[in-house]
């Protein structure tokens, strides 16, 4: 009796997993079908998975007509640079603010958690950037405000925290300073909790769009370039023979065009730094 409710139980499960296994992949995989299906005819109807009209109009309208190769370009190296620079020095950081030694790692820490709730505002962050700083259409803009992310910080300081002190001090015995003992001892064994700011990092780069927004529309990123596409397809009054072609686009079919082309690329480098994501969000809060 008990091992016939158990696999009742387990057939319950089995469904409820399935449930919500098609809940979450349904509404990608509809994005992706109306992507490639012919935009008159996901009018009549769009709750499909699979394209009724396959066609590639909506792509080439989007990468044909928007121009977005030195976008993509553009929100490639900032991503890139971003997450690297972005990596090390809020390693450097939480290594600092990790050591037992320097006195004042408490008030540091307290003062940085206390930019997490408290902030000056877009205004005085507009005139620091623009007039201070003079950053308006550099592409600095994209990555010296984004240095340091205080949350990334503190991920990576309790991580460091929960390490054996040993190995610093036994590096430290061996001769090697401060900068030797962080590269060589501390980096090596950070490597899931790096990995999972970095991709923090660079998905808040590659979806960032407010900082091209305010400060550097000569600069367009993917993300800004994809908006203007949408808005100039949606403020289309005659859809019918863009891109020279005998097909209709639509405000619909160009979003979900766009929808895919902003989200495909995170999504292909999220498989190759998942273990070390979960690593790190676990190993991160426990201390040895």
């Amino acid at each position: 009796m008990k091992n016939l409710h158990k696999t009742w139980f387990d057939y319950l499960l089995i469904v409820f997993f399935v449930f919500i296994l098609i809940i979450t992949l349904y509404p990608f995989i509809n994005v992706l079908a109306i992507s490639f299906n012919d935009a008159t005819d996901t009018m009549k109807n769009i709750n499909f998975v699979i394209p009724r009209k396959f066609t590639i109009t909506n792509y080439k309208y989007v990468f044909e007509e928007g121009g977005i190769v030195m976008p993509l370009f553009i929100s490639i190296a900032k991503t890139v640079i971003g997450t690297l620079l972005g990596v090390i020095c809020t390693a450097m950081l939480a290594y600092t603010l990790s050591r037992q030694d320097f006195v004042a790692h408490k008030l540091f820490t307290m003062i940085f958690v206390i930019t997490m709730y408290v902030g000056g505002g877009m205004i005085p962050e507009y005139l620091l950037i623009m007039r201070t700083l003079h950053l308006g259409n550099n592409f600095l803009v994209y990555i010296l405000p984004g240095l340091v992310w205080v949350y990334n910080m503190i991920l990576v300081r309790s991580f460091i925290d929960g390490l054996p002190i040993a190995l610093q001090e036994a590096a430290r015995i061996d001769g090697a300073n401060d900068f030797q003992i962080w590269y060589q001892v501390v980096m090596p064994l950070c490597t899931p909790v790096l990995a999972t700011i970095a991709l923090y990092y660079a998905v808040g780069q590659w979806n960032s769009f407010m900082d091209t927004y305010l400060y550097a529309k000569d600069l367009k990123t993917l993300q800004f370039k994809l908006y203007e596409i949408m808005s100039q397809a949606t403020m289309q009054l005659d859809t019918h023979n863009v891109n020279n072609t005998n097909q209709a686009v639509t405000p619909m079919a160009i979003r979900m065009a766009v929808t895919v082309v902003a989200t495909v690329p995170i999504i292909i480098v999220y498989p190759f730094v998942q273990k070390y994501f979960v690593g790190g969000m676990t190993l991160g809060a426990v201390k040895n």
